[in-house]
């Protein structure tokens, strides 16, 4: 039997060499002919050009685009980002310099001014329009390299806007409103800082309008705009504040008119007050606006002549530089000081508190014509 299974053996292994032989011989053979009678022109080595891609090979293909798109878009967002945070920057430069040169030279024009606010204001929008685009490219690429630099970029932004914002309170704050050149400032509340007004016409008023600009640095129970008074009676007229309301009082403390309003703190408010014998109607607005009103109120009163007006005090009238309470004055800035010797219209009083009104002036006190002045610490402010 193991005779048999070598016989087969050795049968089979001489087939498999005897086909091998002739394999080899033909294609030596073959390879002859080609060389010997065509000569070819492209190169023999085999290539396998159609060979499709394995699963691998597409994996790491697709790995290297998406790395040269990511890096790509990462640098054209740079660039943008970039040029848009230097554009931020030169406006914010040129803005500031604009604004600050008050500090150091002659201030200048109010229509200046204003047109530099505006742009101010302009630029403070753009800025957060340019911000609120941004934020919405950082949402659309949640890839975390990218959300890192957008972060950086946009913390600059919301920076240059601080900044910005910055700018346009110390120019509001420096704004003089209504298109008025000087205010005069009560730095702080003492019974020796007033200003004295002297009226181009007597006082002698059956009825009358006031209206003044006012910037208040804090207000307690009674905190005294203007006061005019006599010797027989020092509280004829007054203007005054509290902490939540605005009081007008004509011919004594029992004839007046509450306002329930708060007057914001470190911003320019425009208040004006009226009062008319023949009905005793008393009325109060505030920024043009309406906010109380009364009838039968001094009712056949006359205001009588030759008594003392002042601003951020009252005084009692006994003489000259006494009677002052430190607890009642005034202290902030105030501008645009008028009055009349009738009641303007509503028409009237919103065009006294509109832009560039300043140069509208009472014909009893008219701001930038009557002579006031400031005593102590007041003075005048450009």
């Amino acid at each position: 039997m193991q005779l048999l299974v070598i016989l087969l053996c050795a049968v089979w292994s001489a087939a498999q060499a005897e086909n091998s032989d002739d394999y080899e011989l033909m294609y030596v053979n073959m390879d002859n002919e080609i060389f010997n009678g065509l000569h070819p022109t492209e190169d023999p080595s085999p290539c396998d050009c159609r060979r499709e891609h394995s699963e691998w090979d597409k994996l790491f293909i697709m790995l290297e685009n998406s790395q040269m798109r990511e890096s790509m878009l990462l640098q054209a967002t740079d660039d943008v980002l970039r040029r848009e945070l230097l554009k931020l920057q030169a406006e914010l430069g040129r803005l500031s310099g604009t604004l600050a040169r008050p500090c150091a030279l002659p201030v200048p024009a109010e229509p200046e001014l204003a047109r530099a606010l505006e742009e101010l204001l302009q630029a403070s929008r753009d800025a957060g329009r340019r911000l609120a685009r941004l934020e919405g490219v950082r949402a659309q690429r949640p890839e975390e390299e990218a959300g890192r630099a957008l972060g950086a970029v946009l913390e600059e932004l919301r920076r240059t806007r601080a900044d910005l914002r910055a700018v346009q309170g110390w120019a509001a704050r420096r704004w003089l409103p209504a298109g008025c050149e000087t205010a005069i400032l009560f730095p702080m509340r003492s019974k020796k800082i007033f200003g004295s007004v002297h009226p181009v016409r007597p006082m002698k008023l059956e009825s009358f309008s006031a209206c003044i600009w006012v910037k208040a640095t804090d207000i307690l129970n009674k905190t005294v705009l203007f006061s005019y008074g006599t010797k027989r009676n020092p509280y004829e007229i007054q203007l005054y504040l509290s902490s939540q309301s605005i009081v007008l009082v004509v011919g004594g403390e029992e004839n007046k008119l509450v306002a329930d309003t708060m007057i914001p703190l470190g911003k320019w408010t425009h208040l004006c007050s009226t009062w008319n014998s023949e009905k005793g109607r008393m009325s109060l607005w505030t920024d043009s606006e309406l906010v109380a009103t009364t009838v039968d109120v001094a009712t056949n009163h006359v205001v009588p002549e030759g008594g003392i007006l002042q601003i951020g005090q009252e005084k009692n009238g006994c003489c000259v530089g006494g009677g002052f309470d430190e607890t009642l004055a005034f202290s902030g800035s105030l501008t645009g000081f008028n009055i009349w010797d009738r009641v303007l219209s509503k028409e009237e009083i919103r065009e006294t508190g509109e832009a560039e009104s300043c140069h509208i002036r009472g014909n009893v006190v008219g701001w930038g014509v009557t002579e006031i002045q400031p005593h102590g610490g007041a003075q005048y402010v450009l």
